[in-house]
């Protein structure tokens, strides 16, 4: 099956910003377009709006004046629903309700032909329950486009229950030969990348929470040390807290009230009090004129130790060692077969968060899960209350040697990147377990939908097939509420593993 023939038209229903973003793309590839809106004058507006719009893309040489004029030529607002009865293809964009999308295609259905492609742009409704209403529910898809549709390359290609293999295909060839990058999935509640991006906002609040730290400091963990390109306040305050607490609370509604997907007490705290982030001025950090950004906190200046003991590779850190060496303190390894850490000069130790907790052993120290050691500017470290000032002293020290930045936080179980990552790499193999989505269009997706610096695949085959399940059994004892407990397909996927080594 292949993609729409562009000289077919297509239709855009609704005109806010969505609407209005999806209308470009299609109209920019070559189709003609008709806007739609129940609003008296607003697809006429929206029309304005998108050429506009057009101007400026020539004005910064992204596209030129021959094929703007041409585009503007293609693109009609329409006052009613019967002048879109020859278009192939219907995108709705309309309010987030299911008995208005349902009304609508019902509505469409008595319009088009029987070969009208239909696509609905929800992010939080049932794809499913939308074609529900229609006679033939087989035509039906979700085309769910990432905000602002012009300039992100997502696009989820959502199969309903119902929904034909034929208009699935046909509409993930047309978001291709949009120029976009489809990614397929099954009907799930928030598709791909709403469902498995959760934890990286619940785990940062959860820490919060915990008073493990401020905003600005796990912000900082996230972005220096994990990779990401936002910290989950500043980037929960920039969607809109509300926006962000509603597809959460969704998600969790329509899982059952899954504990994995429990929301936020803190946030919704912050959306009741109306600080929903930078539309109202405040929301985790106060956006206001001349207010001050918080810092992160970071440690003062320690001396480092004159040499540490390696038991064992590090794991995941094991590039830590030769960053060690670099930095000219002395590294003396012994064969350990029962764990991975780093004996300090004061008898303390540094290991890497595993789900565990400091206040459980003598002098253990634990540093966070780093993207790449080498690049990151910034490292977490947490102790408990009876740790050895002179152990936390020490590996503040080693650290800073290393060029970093050092903030101790308080002594939560996995810390702040590895338990997010850990989190998010298991609800990607359960996700694939359940035929949501293939692992690479799950990498692709949470790269290109929500930017971050790994696929949950890529994450899971660095880290090694054990290290997130053998973290979340440890959160899960000391947290056994069930959002921690490991799924079975990460169980699984770590088991095989042990299997093949026990056979070898």
């Amino acid at each position: 099956m292949t993609a729409l023939d562009l000289s077919s038209p297509v239709a855009v229903v609704g005109t806010g910003t969505m609407g209005q973003g999806i209308a470009q793309v299609a109209l920019v590839a070559g189709h003609p377009v008709r806007l739609y809106d129940a609003l008296a004058g607003r697809a006429r507006e929206a029309a304005g709006a998108i050429g506009a719009r057009l101007d400026r893309l020539v004005e910064k040489d992204r596209l030129n004046a021959a094929d703007r004029d041409a585009a503007r030529t293609r693109l009609t607002p329409v006052d009613d629903l019967a002048q879109l009865a020859d278009c192939v293809l219907v995108v709705e964009a309309v309010l987030e309700r299911l008995d208005v999308k349902q009304e609508l295609f019902r509505a469409l259905e008595d319009v088009v032909g029987d070969d009208c492609l239909l696509a609905t742009n929800t992010s939080s409704l049932s794809v499913t329950a939308v074609g529900g209403a229609l006679r033939n529910p087989g035509r039906l898809v979700g085309l769910h486009f990432f905000n602002p549709a012009p300039l992100l390359p997502l696009v989820e290609v959502v199969s309903g229950f119902a929904t034909d293999v034929t208009s699935a295909t046909r509409a993930y060839e047309t978001a291709r030969a949009w120029g976009k990058t489809p990614v397929a999935c099954a009907d799930t509640p928030g598709f791909i990348v709403n469902r498995i991006a959760r934890p990286y906002y619940a785990e940062a609040f959860a820490v919060y929470e915990a008073q493990g730290a401020d905003p600005a400091t796990i912000d900082a963990v996230l972005r220096e040390s994990g990779g990401f390109k936002m910290g989950a306040f500043e980037l929960t305050d920039l969607i809109g807290q509300d926006v962000n607490e509603s597809v959460t609370h969704s998600v969790w509604q329509s899982f059952f009230q899954d504990a994995r997907f429990t929301p936020s007490l803190a946030q919704r705290r912050l959306v009741e009090s109306g600080r929903l982030g930078r539309k109202t001025g405040q929301g985790w950090y106060d956006h206001r004129d001349g207010a001050e950004r918080p810092e992160p906190h970071t440690a003062e200046k320690h001396r480092p130790p004159a040499y540490v003991v390696a038991e064992g590779d590090l794991g995941p850190a094991s590039e830590l060692l030769a960053m060690i060496r670099e930095a000219g303190i002395q590294v003396r390894e012994e064969e350990e077969d029962h764990g991975t850490r780093l004996v300090l000069p004061s008898d303390g130790a540094l290991a890497l968060a595993d789900g565990q907790t400091s206040v459980e052993f003598r002098d253990v120290v634990y540093f966070d899960l780093a993207l790449d050691y080498r690049k990151a500017t910034r490292i977490a470290l947490s102790a408990s209350q009876d740790t050895s000032p002179q152990a936390l002293s020490e590996a503040i020290g080693l650290f800073q040697a290393l060029g970093k930045d050092v903030s101790v936080i308080g002594d939560v179980p996995g810390m702040i990147v590895a338990r997010t990552v850990a989190r998010i790499v298991d609800l990607a193999h359960d996700a694939v377990a359940k035929g949501v989505a293939t692992e690479e269009d799950i990498d692709t997706a949470m790269r290109l939908g929500v930017n971050y610096p790994l696929g949950p695949f890529e994450w899971s085959r660095r880290l090694g097939r054990v290290w997130a399940h053998d973290l979340l059994e440890e959160l899960h004892l000391r947290e056994p509420s069930g959002r921690y407990a490991p799924s079975l397909a990460l169980y699984r996927h770590g088991h095989a593993a042990d299997t093949r080594r026990g056979s070898s």
